[in-house]
Formats: C-alpha cells, structure tokens, sequence
C-alpha cells in the first residue's frame, strides 16, 4: 500500500466508478478490494469503499452519501504521450460528462480531470518565452488540447 492515496467520494456509484475508471485506462489498472457495509447496518451488504489502482496510482473509493460532490478544486491530471493518447482518453471521459477549457473536463461522476500532452509543460516551461506565451494562448482557447496547434504557436 502506498503511503498517500486519494479518496474519492461518491454518492453510491464507487463501485461502477472504478470498473470505468479501469477500462479506461487498462495496463496497470485493477480493482484490488471491493468492501461492503456489515450485517446489522441499513446499507448491509451494499458496496462501502472499493480499493482501486489506475495506471500505477491507488486510489479509494467511498460511498459515503449525497452530501458531498466532486468540484474543480481538486482535480487528476494525466501526462499523456501524445495526441493519440489525448484523444483516446478524452473521448472516453467526456461520455456522459461535460468539456471544460484548457484540457480539463469533468467525467460523468462529476470527477475533474486535466488531460494534458506531455509537450504542454515543455512548452510553457522552455527557455523561449515568447513561444511560451503563445502556447498559453492558444491554450487558453481549446477545449481538448490539440498538440499540432501548440507546437505551431
């Protein structure tokens, strides 16, 4: 177990959350544990937290109730190696969840995610300053990040 892992709050859908979350980013990803609320409790035998691992990274996930929801404040962002990458993982988010700007959008658990080409922060991070601030730009006006028109800017 690593030491620091994120728990993921969901209403009642952590279960479902995570065999998506899996098949989305296959390889290293697997539901490792899957617990369920004790005899005697009102949600006996119903799913409490499911131990997950995508792409390398744990994770728990918790049914804990409709009182807390997903916001933009915390968000997963993902090094992707290319547009191919980019566009796979994109489209497979955005179903049944909502776009945002500048690479981030939101699952349709609400979860936020930032789907970002690794040549991003090349780019805003390089010694040309000038190509720098019209990446961030350009940046600044897409949706889904578009590698071609960055690298262009």
């Amino acid at each position: 177990m690593q030491k620091i892992r994120p728990c993921l709050w969901f209403d009642d859908q952590a279960e479902e959350a995570a065999t998506f979350y899996v098949s989305v980013f296959g390889g290293d990803s697997r539901i490792e544990k899957v617990t369920r609320w004790p005899e005697g409790t009102e949600s006996a035998g119903s799913v409490l937290t499911v131990d997950f691992v995508l792409a390398g990274q744990e994770y728990l996930g918790l049914n804990g109730g409709p009182q807390f929801h997903f916001s933009e404040a915390v968000s997963l962002s993902v090094d992707c190696a290319d547009q191919e990458e980019v566009d796979r993982l994109w489209a497979k988010l955005t179903e049944g969840g909502e776009e945002s700007m500048c690479g981030w959008l939101k699952d349709r658990y609400g979860l936020s995610w930032q789907i970002v080409p690794r040549a991003l922060p090349e780019l805003l991070g390089g010694p040309d300053r000038a190509r720098a601030d019209r990446a961030m730009k350009v940046m600044m006006g897409m949706r889904k990040l578009d590698v071609r028109t960055l690298l262009d800017a």
